[in-house]
């Protein structure tokens, strides 16, 4: 049996104390001791991108991440985005587009879109990048390379490309 082993994370803004297994991966942390079930355990396996949280800013698939080596780190999950009663301009989105079907990914979806949509802004680029100076929207075929490691079992990655397009849109400057 392993010794316990602690850490200090803060979730979705609250200061959360892990003190546990340290073989305990964030995901399970996340979802059963913080009882955050947005964040979805898809393949357990960093294949699907269902379990995607940002982690001080940067997306992560939170199933082959230990819960203890966040210690100090900003968690956000797709509570910390935006409750029920007030979505994110990126959540309302996928409503509006109907970037889901099933829903699974959904969570796993939106965190990965908010961190690729910092990543834009910050002028990071892409496998598939052609210009970094070519405007302030990629091509469908960028923001779906971008978006690789959330995989969609329904097929609703047009409907998901609206979405993040809206939202790019929308912060176009006029």
């Amino acid at each position: 049996m392993s010794e316990n082993c602690a850490a200090r994370l803060t979730v979705n803004g609250s200061p959360e104390d892990f003190l546990g297994d340290p073989r305990r991966s964030l995901l399970d942390f996340l979802r059963l001791d913080l009882k955050l079930t947005g964040t979805k355990k898809g393949c357990d396996h960093g294949q699907c991108g269902a379990c995607t949280v940002l982690v001080n800013g940067q997306r992560i698939n939170s199933c082959l991440s230990l819960a203890v080596m966040h210690d100090g780190d900003e968690i956000t999950t797709i509570e910390g985005l935006g409750p029920a009663s007030a979505l994110s301009e990126l959540q309302r989105a996928f409503v509006t587009h109907d970037g889901f079907q099933c829903g699974y990914c959904t969570p796993g979806q939106i965190c990965s879109a908010k961190a690729m949509l910092d990543e834009l802004a910050a002028g990071w680029p892409s496998a598939v990048t052609k210009d970094l100076t070519s405007g302030p929207i990629p091509s469908d075929e960028e923001l779906s390379e971008r978006m690789s490691g959330n995989l969609c079992r329904c097929g609703a990655y047009p409907n998901i490309i609206d979405a993040i397009r809206a939202v790019m849109q929308a912060e176009e400057p006029a």
